[in-house]
């Protein structure tokens, strides 16, 4: 790795208190985009001061041939344009030549979400799960209850410590990306769940005494935080008993929640806020969604549709 390039990373890291998720992604794509200008350079002694636009599409070119899908082509690219403001900030190349490269223009799709009847078949299936009170069941109920009135990704909910929950006021604080904070709102079916998961987990931490993570709110039975592993392997096979065939993502009951709201009128700047969108453009997508479904409705309802 160039010094340049690291002493970008430490500034994200550092300075601008980028998430380490990012930066190792950034370290990532700009670690291969070093490794392509030194094989299309063919000379070691390189500079990022010399590098053009002709030679970021080819670089893209290459990236394409790798079989890389558009959306992570252009996840190098702002990578690449990121660095190059940092170099040309800082005086050490004369003009950012990344930014003079257009972006792939990138599928879209819509999200995969419940309808409300699929809702309550799932809910109605934890439900009488978590009745025999096993610790796995009653969690698993507790973490979709929560993902759904909350709208939370799940990387959000693992990190839940039980200081952040105030189930009095109804309400959690979640750390999102870029570690910003953001207090939403927890609906009353969501906090009996999480009551009674909070019986499961003070069970827990009885039986493992100080051994056990008394800071995490979701603790798997070993006194541990749960992983984002055990966290999608438990989501995902609930989802998959809900619609087998749709391949539902643990994001499917964040796309839900959105969803739901703005079919019920929601204010579309109030659902940014409380999906932590930095953009309300990215928030946009479910009204798209919901555009979808009500065309669908047209044409199955209206007799000249």
């Amino acid at each position: 790795m160039s010094d340049l390039l690291h002493d970008f990373l430490t500034h994200l890291a550092k300075e601008r208190d980028v998430s380490p998720h990012t930066v190792a992604a950034y370290a990532r794509d700009l670690g291969e985009l070093q490794q392509f200008l030194g094989a299309h350079y063919g000379d070691p002694a390189w500079q990022w001061g010399q590098v053009d636009r002709l030679t970021l599409r080819a670089w893209m070119a290459h990236l394409a041939r790798r079989g890389l899908s558009k959306r992570s082509i252009a996840r190098a690219l702002s990578a690449a344009r990121t660095f190059y403001r940092f170099l040309h900030a800082n005086d050490l190349v004369t003009s950012n030549p990344a930014r003079a490269v257009g972006s792939p223009k990138l599928d879209k799709h819509l999200p995969g979400y419940l309808d409300r009847s699929q809702v309550e078949t799932l809910l109605q299936a934890l439900q009488t799960r978590a009745q025999d009170g096993k610790h796995r069941d009653v969690m698993a109920l507790a973490m979709i209850e929560l993902l759904y009135s909350c709208g939370l990704r799940i990387s959000e909910l693992r990190g839940i410590n039980r200081a952040d929950l105030d189930l009095l006021a109804g309400q959690v604080k979640v750390r999102g990306k870029g570690r910003k904070e953001r207090i939403v709102p927890v609906g009353s079916h969501a906090q009996h769940a999480l009551r009674a998961f909070e019986r499961a987990r003070d069970a827990v931490i009885a039986r493992h005494g100080p051994a056990a993570d008394r800071q995490a709110f979701f603790l798997s039975d070993r006194g541990t935080r749960a992983s984002l592993s055990t966290i999608h392997k438990v989501i995902t096979g609930w989802l998959s008993q809900v619609d087998e065939g749709a391949g539902l993502s643990t994001h499917a009951l964040r796309h839900t929640f959105a969803t739901h709201l703005l079919d019920a009128g929601a204010d579309l700047r109030a659902v940014q806020e409380l999906l932590g969108h930095a953009s309300v453009r990215t928030t946009q997508i479910y009204t798209h969604t919901s555009v979808e479904r009500l065309k669908q409705v047209y044409r199955q309802a209206h007799p000249r549709a």
